[in-house]
């Protein structure tokens, strides 16, 4: 019998136990090094949650400087759905959605109360729909209000749509103005709402849309649709840019429904390469289990019900390897629901989503009537991340009884409608 063969068969016989123990190591030696399995996830996350927080009087105080200053009537005297891009010469630029304008006169006010009072020195009514901007200077300083229209008729700085409905600006970055490009631009993500009646008294969803706005001049320069209306039926229409998070290339932008029998919303997950917001075909849409391009059979990364759920308008942030996910705490229902946040945490943008994590009350400024007063709407500003601690702003409004307007209370103290803010410091999810 010819040897050759037999040689072979003997030699890989010898190396089996050998390669065996190699596969063996090599397989341990994997298991122990840190384990990717999406953007964003990693084996070292691990939960996390507001730890402390305390007032940030400094932004407080220069919104109120601003805001109570009467060298112009036609500027911002308080506004909310607060948001801010920092932009590459080093200044910051605000959005804000529904906001008042005009005169603040010295206490006390019609009710007899010691606040500071808001009159209409433009005609009809200071209160401007639906959105407007502000300009904060490089040391902190606000310094500018862009609104359309003129000083003497004042209007929307994204102006309304065709045939009716209004435009609320969120999430907005500074991209590059085209491929290949060293220009800059900055995108803003709009919601596009339509007039209602009934629980649809704020307006229903509609679309979202990406505006484009020069640099450094932040001249408009046109509005495009990013998605579409997303389904026939506006409760469950999926309106996106309630928080928008770079990682590595791509922008995650969640969005929210707005079921008007539901007290909370779920929250919808979104994708797009770095820098092409504008971009309608390069949009992706996470379906429960990969991303896709139809935005209609996009299914929630987080689902109210129960405890659970998010307000239409929350925010994401970034902790190490962990997303934090940071929204009224919607399961204390009613006007409980408008007093208080919580959070969640996942180790990727579309979960598992853990929570909620804590209940965080935050001040509310004094008012004879303070169980009317509502809290909304927290926005991140990582921009103004310092010591660790991060910038956290939140919402204030009236809610009275049903049918009484809150005009007369907003204007009668003009502290009620305009941000808040917070340090916060994340920390480790208790046992």
């Amino acid at each position: 019998m010819p040897k050759a063969p037999l040689t072979r068969t003997v030699t890989v016989a010898t190396l089996l136990p050998a390669l065996a123990a190699l596969l063996l190591a090599v397989a341990a030696l994997v298991w122990a090094l840190p384990r990717t399995a999406a953007p964003g996830h990693a084996a070292t996350c691990a939960g996390r949650r507001i730890a402390s927080w305390t007032a940030d009087f400094r932004h407080i105080a220069e919104f109120a400087r601003y805001g109570n200053d009467n060298t112009r009537v036609d500027d911002w005297t308080g506004g909310d759905g607060t948001h801010s891009v920092r932009l590459p010469d080093g200044r910051t630029l605000w959005l804000f959605s529904d906001t008042f304008l005009d005169r603040i006169q010295e206490p006390p006010n019609p009710q007899g109360e010691h606040r500071r009072w808001r009159t209409a020195d433009t005609g009809g009514t200071p209160f401007l729909r639906h959105n407007s901007a502000v300009l904060m200077s490089r040391s902190g300083r606000l310094e500018r209000t862009l609104t359309g229209g003129t000083a003497a008729a004042p209007g929307p700085f994204f102006p309304d749509p065709p045939g009716g409905g209004w435009r609320w600006p969120v999430r907005a970055s500074v991209e590059p103005r085209g491929p290949g490009t060293d220009r800059k631009v900055v995108r803003v993500l709009l919601w596009n709402r339509t007039p209602g009646a009934g629980p649809w008294i704020f307006g229903m969803p509609h679309s979202t849309e990406v505006a484009t706005l020069s640099l450094p001049g932040l001249r408009l320069e046109g509005i495009t649709q990013a998605v579409g209306p997303t389904s026939a039926d506006p409760g469950r229409r999926v309106l996106y840019g309630a928080a928008a998070v770079r990682d590595g290339g791509w922008t995650y932008v969640f969005g929210s429904d707005d079921p008007p029998s539901a007290p909370a919303s779920s929250a919808y997950l979104a994708r797009v390469p770095a820098g092409r917001l504008g971009d309608r075909g390069s949009w992706r849409f996470w379906d429960g289990a990969q991303w896709q391009r139809r935005a209609g059979r996009a299914r929630p990364v987080l689902r109210d019900g129960g405890p659970r759920g998010v307000g239409t308008a929350f925010t994401v942030v970034r902790d190490g390897p962990a997303w934090v996910l940071i929204t009224m705490d919607t399961g204390g229902g009613g006007a409980a629901g408008m007093r208080a946040l919580t959070s969640y945490w996942s180790c990727s943008p579309h979960g598992p989503w853990h929570g909620p994590n804590g209940r965080l009350t935050p001040p509310r400024p004094p008012a004879a009537d303070l169980q009317h007063l509502a809290v909304y709407n927290p926005q991140a500003h990582p921009e103004f991340t310092a010591d660790g601690e991060l910038l956290l702003s939140y919402d204030i409004n009236w809610l009275g009884p049903p049918g009484v307007p809150a005009d007369s209370r907003l204007n009668g103290n003009v502290d009620l409608y305009r941000p808040r803010f917070l340090r916060v410091r994340l920390g480790p999810v208790g046992p």
